[in-house]
């Protein structure tokens, strides 16, 4: 275990943790004095099946280190489900100080051929499972007068990305959730901030390989471990981040960005007030010029990951 223990007893709740960016962030909150629930249903990147071993293993890594954690199994796509979560922390080790909503799920689909069913179960486990699990730490949050979430958003819903209007838009609600809590709870003493992972998971796996420009651009994208997230989201987690509130930011390999938010870039006035037409004849032709491309994620992000 490390000497230099950033986050000493503090009670950890770590989402999606049976594998990928959540089990390395529950792996290294514990190395920095963390005591950790893991949650993991264990299912597909899909969402199907459950399986106990996955959040067990993690734990079972976790104690093997010398450190305390405890499982759980329960969706974070359910309210009781995500109350029961914040319970396993009560119960196991009686606060809870972290959340870290990490668990996801992918239906990738254009979004002229995307269904109601992928377009739900997406926003149930991104979207909802985020509130849920936020919400249901709320409450002792606010009585301890202490806490700190941390969302894993993404470039798809901050960007843009093709196939994925499920996925962004709860990736970009979870954002828009996060300066909510942000705004409504620092009162309180608690914090929200984002991170938007870049990272080679089973979530990404699906990626197609089948020119050589693919297999060269995964390869790249290999680079980029889950591992590489851990150290910003226990950075988060410390009480030496206190001033780091309502903030987005981007990890990419050992790249750190701080990701921009909507504010005004450019107005026109008119004072006689506008119609439609002079919509189109003035407004239109004096904003043109800072339009916004159709952009997409890997066009923002070009360079090879360093």
């Amino acid at each position: 275990m490390s000497k230099t223990r950033l986050v000493e007893d503090k009670v950890v709740v770590v989402t999606g943790a049976g594998g990928g960016i959540g089990r390395d962030i529950a792996l290294a909150m514990a190395r920095e004095g963390a005591k950790v629930v893991v949650n993991d249903i264990g299912a597909s990147v899909s969402g199907e099946g459950q399986d106990a071993g996955p959040a067990q293993k993690v734990v079972d890594e976790i104690q093997a280190m010398g450190g305390q954690a405890a499982a759980n199994t329960d969706s974070v796509s359910d309210a009781a489900g995500a109350a029961r979560i914040i319970e396993t922390a009560i119960d196991s080790f009686g606060r809870i100080d972290v959340v870290v909503n990490n668990a996801g799920i992918l239906r990738d689909r254009f979004f002229h051929k995307m269904s109601m069913d992928e377009w739900d179960a997406v926003l149930k486990v991104h979207l909802y499972g985020a509130f849920y699990v936020s919400r249901a730490a709320a409450t002792h949050f606010k009585e301890q007068e202490s806490g700190n979430y941390i969302h894993m958003t993404s470039t798809s819903g901050l960007v843009g990305n093709f196939g994925q209007a499920n996925y962004s838009a709860a990736k970009l609600g979870v954002t828009a959730l996060s300066k909510s809590i942000a705004l409504d709870m620092q009162k309180f003493n608690v914090r929200s901030n984002c991170i938007s992972p870049f990272a080679w998971s089973r979530m990404i796996g699906s990626i197609p390989t089948e020119t050589p420009e693919e297999q060269a651009r995964v390869e790249r994208i290999k680079q980029m471990t889950p591992a590489k997230i851990a150290p910003m989201a226990v950075a988060l987690a410390s009480d030496d981040s206190a001033h780091v509130n309502g903030q987005v930011f981007a990890v990419r390999n050992n790249e750190i960005f701080l990701m921009s938010q909507p504010r005004p870039i450019r107005s026109v006035h008119r004072s006689e007030g506008w119609t439609p037409q002079s919509v189109l004849d003035q407004a239109m032709p004096a904003l043109q010029s800072s339009f916004f491309d159709l952009d997409r994620s890997g066009d923002v992000f070009s360079w090879d990951p360093i």
